[in-house]
Parts: structure tokens; sequence; C-alpha cells
């Protein structure tokens, strides 16, 4: 399966496995276990969810909004449980204002769930982690 990595971007391709001990990026060499949501802009946001054969989980946030605060965290320790399963990644509409339009972002934060490069699934408002959890594992 084609995984993007967290660090460099890169596109690796890894066998598909229940769990994994160890992965490491083909060209930095980091582990492709961290889960650690990236931040994507609009130079890499397409090639991000298109590259990628597992779902790809989208928090678009900003940094003044109060509930995007609250759900960072949330969001942080979801990803943590899903290794190469789930793809957790944050966009910053403030900055990319461009892709907040292109999907039609009225509110945040707003979850979006991709897979096989198409939009699943859209959730508006914080979430809590057990809900989330719950969502996202409908996906892989």
């Amino acid at each position: 399966m084609r995984v993007v990595c967290p660090h460099c971007k890169e596109v690796n391709n890894i066998p598909q496995k229940e769990s994994y001990k160890k992965a490491n990026c083909g060209k930095c060499k980091k582990s492709l276990l961290d889960t650690k949501p990236i931040e994507l802009t609009e130079a890499n946001f397409d090639e991000v969810v298109v590259n990628s054969d597992i779902p790809v989980v989208v928090d678009f946030w900003a940094p003044w909004c109060g509930p995007c605060k609250m759900f960072g965290p949330t969001f942080e320790r979801s990803a943590s449980k899903y290794p190469l399963k789930a793809l957790y990644v944050k966009v910053n509409t403030e900055n990319e204002q461009q892709l907040g339009a292109r999907f039609g972002i009225r509110s945040i934060p707003t979850m979006m769930i991709f897979k096989n490069a198409k939009e699943v699934h859209r959730e508006s408002g914080a979430l809590d982690e057990v809900s989330l959890n719950k969502l996202v594992l409908q996906f892989i």
C-alpha cells in the first residue's frame, strides 16, 4: 500500500499488515509510525491525499478559534492510535484560505475524511475522543 511520510511527504510502498513494529521512509529514513498530525498547504494537499491508500483525516482549523484549540489535543491523541491505518493532517484555514474555500469550509473546526482521494465524510464542530475514534474506525 502507498503511504505518505509524515516527515518529508515522500510516497512509500509498504506491505499491508495488521500491525507494524518498524516501518521507515525510503527517502528520509525516519519512522512512518510517527502519528503526529502533519500540516498541509495548498502546495501539497492534493499530492498527499491522492497518494495515500489509507484514509486521510483532515482537521480544518485556525489559531484564533477556541473550539479548534480544544479539539487539537483530542485530534493528536486519536492520531496516535492508528499508525499506518489513517493519516491525520491539519489545514490552517487562516494561512490556506484557498483550501478552505475550495472545500466550502463555513465553520471551524471542520473535519473531513478522504478515502481513495474522495471525500467520504464531513463533520463540523469539535468531537470528543471516543466519537472521533469511532468515526475514524468506520473508514479503516
